[in-house]
């Protein structure tokens, strides 16, 4: 039977891998060996109905582990990273949410599929349900400088709109900025919607040189009320060729899409 949790204490140190890329995720901590796939869920459900889903945890290592699952609730830091809080947030929908079990087993070299729902109340306005299963191994003994016993976990996101729920990107403001070392276009984009969004496609640009450069936004989520920065990462019209050096000024225009929403840009940037 699935039965609803709340998140226990965590661990004195846990090393955290959060998974918000759609390739399947490895993490390491010790002896924690596994693969969750998928590491996100972005999903919709109706008020008055249960969503149900099925994650699929691969323990890699030849030995047999036990693992520990919890909800969380989780957002953004301002540097894009995970922040996952034991405590019910406002508006938390986790007490939706159902999980198959609390601990479980799988053999070395061994697949469980672990199943969980969500039992939308009716009535529930639309927006976003936004939830993190937590898969935690067992505390391994401390070794080398590391005084206390240390455990791997594993953050599976899951988004899922209620309704109608959809996000409404506006675009505030065009600049360049140091980005890893490299300077770029960035744009600051608001979420006044109801539920997180990204952007998708790609803008044409010609830098002082006259090259012309494909720009790719950053596809990390904008959540409901953020602003965010997102670079747009050059690349090379021709794939095999060598990512540009952008020469400033450079003038860029282009559509861009989040869902149904299209967003248009056309500016010029002097660096």
């Amino acid at each position: 039977m699935i039965t609803s949790v709340r998140l226990r204490c965590a661990f004195a140190l846990i090393a955290i891998a959060f998974a918000s890329v759609a390739q399947p995720t490895p993490a390491a901590a010790q002896e924690f060996a596994v693969v969750v796939t998928p590491p996100r869920f972005e999903d919709r459900a109706k008020a008055g109905a249960t969503y149900r889903n099925v994650i699929e945890i691969n323990n890699t290592s030849t030995k047999a582990a036990r693992y520990t699952v919890q909800t969380a609730d989780w957002t953004l830091d301002a540097q894009g990273g995970p922040v996952f809080s034991q405590a019910l947030s406002k508006d938390s929908c986790r007490p939706w949410v159902g999980i198959e079990a609390g601990e479980i087993a799988v053999k070395g070299n061994g697949k469980r599929r672990y199943r969980f729902e969500v039992a939308v109340p009716a009535g529930t306005p639309r927006g976003e349900c936004r939830f993190a299963i937590m898969i935690e191994g067992e505390p391994q003994p401390p070794r080398g400088n590391v005084p206390l016993p240390v455990s791997g976990r594993i953050g599976v996101i899951v988004y899922l709109a209620i309704g109608d729920a959809a996000p409404n990107l506006d675009v505030l403001e065009t600049r360049s900025a140091s980005v890893q070392g490299h300077t770029l276009p960035v744009l600051r984009v608001r979420n006044v919607g109801d539920m997180h969004g990204r952007l998708d496609g790609y803008l044409a640009a010609v830098d002082a040189d006259g090259r012309r450069i494909v720009l790719v936004p950053d596809n990390s989520p904008i959540l409901v009320g953020a602003t965010r920065d997102i670079p747009l990462y050059p690349q090379a019209e021709d794939n095999s060729a060598q990512t540009p050096t952008i020469i400033y000024p450079l003038r860029i225009k282009g559509r861009l899409d989040s869902g149904s929403q299209r967003l248009d840009i056309e500016t010029t940037l002097n660096r």
